[in-house]
């Protein structure tokens, strides 16, 4: 199938990463539905845009139902959407915790269970989660044990879905970004961060947008959590 044919769902597509990712599946002639909260309508044929909370099982219905009856498929779903609140574990609050879970864990939940039918109907498909290496390599200096709790899950449950479901056709990996040069870290800072890498610098979008569209070409790679950290799961 030529990349003309193929679709992909990419969630917190309005900035950051996730927009990146979108542009970058659009430069290879995929179409693509963006999913996010704040995302403008889109004026093109083969830019789908939803807006909705990822949280909500509505948005995920959404989004798939906009990608079949648009353009009969759905390829590849990117599960990017995701919240970093960065506390010591003692000072989160009720609120915090509901609000990460939600968004990092139940909109993987139900974005993954409308998109699957699809692709078990085709016979083929790919899973993408965006997590965290933090999850593997603490750092006392981040206080992120929900960032953990969540994206490691993330990591986790992308490996029993690469069991689960390759003999129906369908991959599950994972990208895990090291600190990320977007809008969340404001220029003066990122020198600074750059430190926490053996690389010496922080990533950048085009990194991770890279490391998504390699996995999507790598059709014999399943079940991997691929690190985009500079080396910090490495160590120091």
């Amino acid at each position: 199938m030529s990349d003309a044919s193929k679709v992909a769902i990419v969630t917190g597509a309005s900035q950051g990463l996730g927009e990146g990712i979108a542009r970058g599946f659009r430069a290879r002639g995929w179409r693509v539905v963006g999913v996010s909260r704040s995302i403008a309508a889109a004026d093109d044929a083969d830019w789908i845009t939803v807006a909705g909370d990822v949280a909500d099982p509505d948005t995920a219905a959404r989004a798939v139902a906009a990608a079949r009856d648009r353009f009969g498929r759905v390829d590849t779903l990117v599960n990017n959407a995701g919240m970093f609140i960065g506390e010591r574990f003692t000072d989160y609050t009720a609120v915090q915790y509901r609000q990460i879970t939600q968004t990092n864990l139940d909109g993987f939940f139900h974005m993954t269970q409308a998109a699957l039918p699809l692709m078990v109907e085709q016979g083929s498909g790919h899973v993408v989660q965006i997590v965290t290496t933090l999850a593997e390599h603490a750092n006392a200096e981040f206080p992120s044990v929900l960032a953990s709790l969540t994206k490691g899950g993330l990591a986790a449950a992308t490996r029993s879905l690469a069991v689960e479901y390759a003999a129906r056709g369908i991959r599950a990996n994972a990208v895990s970004p090291g600190i990320i040069a977007t809008p969340m870290h404001p220029p003066e800072s990122r020198e600074g961060l750059g430190k926490y890498h053996p690389l010496g610098r922080m990533g950048s979008i085009a990194d991770v947008v890279g490391a998504v569209l390699y996995l999507e070409d790598a059709t014999f790679v399943t079940g991997e959590i691929l690190h985009v950290d500079g080396g910090q799961v490495a160590g120091h």
